[in-house]
């Protein structure tokens, strides 16, 4: 009986320590746009500038790009595909993270690292 309870425990702390040290870079940032703010999981404002977002997007052509919580948006044409659903608001205020789209991928990241949590 006590084999079997160490054996459990082992594999019980195995399993928490491949948890632990999952690179963050294993999620990705697939996401599909709502028509409804009811049906998003975050809702996004789109600023003019780079410096009033908090995170800067480049939307990436393939979704094998999209690798990764560093802004590299893939945009899927099915709700159930999505890792993330937004909607896009009109105003600042009514918002849950500010975004700006970015020209070049080097350019993507966050500007508010603690807004990063919206989109695991």
């Amino acid at each position: 009986m006590d084999i079997i309870f160490d054996t459990i425990f082992k594999i019980m702390r195995i399993l928490l320590f491949i948890l632990l040290f999952t690179p963050i870079s294993m999620f990705s940032q697939k996401i599909f746009s709502v028509k409804y703010p009811s049906q998003a999981d975050i809702k996004v404002f789109v600023t003019r500038y780079s410096s009033q977002a908090d995170l800067n997007v480049f939307k990436v052509k393939y979704q094998s790009q999209a690798i990764g919580n560093d802004g590299k948006w893939f945009f899927v044409k099915y709700q159930s595909r999505a890792d993330k659903k937004i909607y896009f608001v009109d105003y600042a205020a009514q918002s849950d993270l500010k975004i700006y789209f970015t020209k070049y991928s080097s350019q993507s990241g966050w500007g508010n690292k603690e807004k990063a949590h919206l989109l695991y």
